[in-house]
């Protein structure tokens, strides 16, 4: 009986890919408690420490279907629902939540990406690009990716350069980035990453995705890749975000939290859970697992008091949506404005995922204090998230 249960955690631990990513987790928590140990948590008289937060949505509004009309449902109940829904929140610097759209080239309409438009005239968001691909070539890949971006640009949804390149954040469908299955599907270009940077991808924010085989076995970082980005998995390898240190030839990968967890269950005993972040009706933002996420000490070295915190769901198919714009989504913010927001141990900041990119480049570039005044640090808003109105 001993044997059969051990072999049956080993089974376990394989269909969760633990061996993929186990090893750099362990290394995470032992680094971080270690830095705990010397540091401590909070010590006193240092300030509050900033709470960075954005939340990246996999916004697929044609997800299960091929109707146009419900896919235009979808998009129009976030258009009602989450001005709704923001109204009652605010961060230390009286911003709203902010919900990133990371939006589907392949699913383009005008009409999603208008009423997207208008949540973002709104201040409420922004859009970048989804994507998901396969069976092409690299050259394939790169034409379908730039004619998706001049969609987007089109409704005044992308950054750029102060050269006018345009620029973007990307998330891969199925999480299957830079050719990531063993399988091969729903990618097959190795050199993915040089390929996305050379079209503008200022950052990734695909992963985690454990406990799917695409999950890396760097966690918990914000980071540059290295070695051979032409390499299958190139995200393998990397250098820690830090201090000083800024590189321009590659994008950032940043990554939200991802951790091994107790929770209650039915019964009296807590149970283990992979929490990975991801955010749905079944397992809404509960206060339990936002503190596991702060706990989870993402930040760039050198800068331990802005915490990075970036959380991700499939927001728009309609129970997901129902969750998000309802009693899930309250529960998240009243718990992020309240336990995290009160000015003494912590300040809110709620970030888009560009703002993101720009307060991480910030902490390497050597600023401190106050995160609020980076968000737009080395790009800027987009066009449309400065118009004063919809167009006619």
């Amino acid at each position: 009986m001993a044997s059969l249960g051990l072999g049956s955690l080993f089974s376990h631990a394989r269909d969760k890919n633990l061996h993929r990513w186990g090893p750099g987790y362990a290394r995470w928590a032992a680094r971080t408690a270690a830095a705990r140990a010397v540091a401590g948590w909070r010590r006193s008289g240092d300030g509050p420490r900033h709470l960075l937060f954005a939340f990246c949505d996999h916004f697929e509004p044609l997800w299960r279907t091929e109707d146009r009309a419900r896919g235009a449902a979808r998009v129009q109940t976030w258009h009602q629902g989450y001005p709704a829904l923001a109204a009652g929140f605010r961060d230390a610097d009286g911003r709203p939540p902010q919900h990133s759209f990371f939006f589907p080239g392949e699913d383009y309409a005008p009409d999603y990406l208008e009423a997207l438009a208008d949540l973002a005239r709104q201040g409420l968001g922004e859009v970048e690009l989804h994507m998901h691909h396969g069976g092409e070539t690299a050259g394939e890949l790169r034409a379908k990716i730039e004619t998706y971006l001049q969609l987007f640009d089109e409704h005044g949804h992308l950054t750029r350069d102060p050269d006018g390149r345009l620029r973007y954040a990307f998330i891969h469908g199925k999480w299957a980035l830079a050719n990531a299955r063993r399988d091969g599907r729903w990618c097959g270009v190795d050199d993915e990453l040089p390929l996305l940077f050379a079209t503008g991808c200022y950052a990734d924010f695909t992963f985690p995705s454990a406990p799917d085989e695409t999950q890396p076995g760097i966690v918990n970082r914000i980071y540059w890749p290295d070695g051979d980005l032409d390499r299958r998995r190139a995200y393998e390898r990397g250098t820690p975000a830090s201090v000083g240190e800024v590189r321009h030839d590659r994008l950032l990968m940043i990554e939200g939290p991802l951790a091994l967890a107790l929770e209650r269950g039915p019964g009296r005993f807590p149970r283990p859970r992979i929490d990975s972040a991801a955010v749905t009706a079944q397992d809404p933002a509960t206060p339990a697992r936002v503190r596991t996420w702060v706990r989870q000490q993402i930040h760039v070295a050198g800068r331990a008091d802005w915490v990075f915190v970036k959380v991700h769901a499939h927001g728009a198919p309609e129970a997901q949506a129902a969750s998000l714009l309802g009693e899930g989504g309250r529960m998240l913010h009243e718990e992020l404005t309240t336990r995290y927001n009160d000015g003494q141990r912590w300040r809110l900041h709620y970030l888009t995922a560009r703002e993101m990119f720009n307060v991480a480049i910030a902490a390497m570039d050597g600023h401190a204090g106050d995160p609020n005044v980076f968000r737009n640090h080395r790009l800027p808003q987009p066009p449309i998230s400065t118009a004063s109105q919809a167009p006619g």
